[in-house]
């Protein structure tokens, strides 16, 4: 008898085909009513879950009696009740690595923009307003020969790093929990406190995972610590950083501006940074490509496949449950 397996989120059908070769596949439909009352009520029969964008922990899984596996269409997890995953035995995979380029290259777009001021600008000439040549207030920052700065030298991290480095001849310098000496011999980069690096750097680029730890790591305090003519670049998770405290900063001048891919609560709605022009606000896409978004539901295709037929998944978020 097959395995039933649970989409918590939009899947294609290309994905489901997949998934029906081995699995009774269960695929909440918004036409058949209201997809939180058919998640639930199929919960209690799913031996995997796969999907992106749904908080799931105790609350959520008590009723999910069968539960084995649950495979997330994403690189970070703070989603997912870890412990509570942990304490009964549930394994959750994600999809590392496939989306590192991407969404580098999204993060890099972001320093262009803000510095470039593309957004502001196109929205300018098409109001009109491009009677003659731009004149000093309309101005932006070069970006080649500048300081990057990131905080979180990991795949992503040294992914935009390269690119600051190779493409734009930038000094890189970074903050985070250990050195990377590859990477320091690969592209001249230089380990810095968070508080030297805030001061040091032109461009600030988050790339942290969400943690108790990284919660609002960047602050009012950390944001005075900028140079005013600096730029932070949000592409990691809302929370890192104290919106409210960025957004005053913006406002006051403390920083030149922002480049925004996350935010505290998403989707953005109703919030001052949605008006303020030294601002570019993205809606949450860095992975968001026809390419990567496919590779990254064929990796948590594959994770899950894995564990349910009671091979080890490639991705295992928590290694400690597998008893496989």
């Amino acid at each position: 008898m097959k395995k039933t397996v649970l989409a918590f989120s939009r899947i294609t059908p290309a994905m489901a085909e997949r998934l029906q070769h081995d699995f009774t596949v269960i695929m909440p439909d918004p036409k058949r009513g209201d997809v939180n009352a058919q998640f639930n009520e199929a919960l209690p029969h799913a031996h995997g879950l796969i999907g992106v964008g749904r908080k799931l922990g105790r609350a959520q899984l008590e009723g999910a009696g069968k539960l084995e596996v649950v495979s997330s269409v994403s690189v970070g997890y703070d989603n997912y009740d870890l412990d509570y995953f942990n304490e009964r035995g549930i394994a959750l995979t994600n999809t590392p690595d496939v989306l590192t380029e991407s969404t580098a290259d999204l993060g890099f777009s972001l320093i262009m923009g803000c510095a470039r001021r593309t957004a502001e600008l196109d929205a300018w000439t098409k109001a009109g307003h491009w009677q003659a040549s731009v004149g000093p207030a309309l101005f932006g920052s070069d970006v080649h020969g500048k300081t990057l700065g990131i905080v979180g030298m990991g795949n992503i991290g040294a992914a935009i790093a390269r690119r600051g480095r190779l493409g734009f001849n930038m000094s890189v310098i970074y903050s985070g929990n250990s050195r990377k000496t590859a990477l320091e011999q690969e592209l001249g980069a230089q380990m810095r406190s968070l508080e030297q690096m805030l001061g040091e750097a032109d461009f600030v680029c988050i790339v942290v995972p969400l943690s108790d730890a990284t919660r609002q790591l960047i602050g009012a305090r950390e944001l005075k610590l900028m140079k005013p003519s600096a730029f932070l670049i949000n592409i990691a998770r809302g929370p890192v950083v104290d919106e409210a405290a960025l957004i005053q900063a913006l406002q006051d001048g403390t920083i030149r501006g922002a480049g925004l891919d996350v935010y505290e609560k998403e989707p953005l709605t109703d919030s001052p940074l949605l008006s303020l022009p030294n601002a570019l606000t993205l809606p949450h896409i860095g992975s968001a490509t026809a390419e990567t978004r496919e590779a990254m539901a064929n990796r948590a295709i594959d994770n899950l496949r894995a564990a349910l037929l009671g091979e080890r998944p490639r991705d295992l978020v928590n290694p400690q449950v597998w008893k496989g």
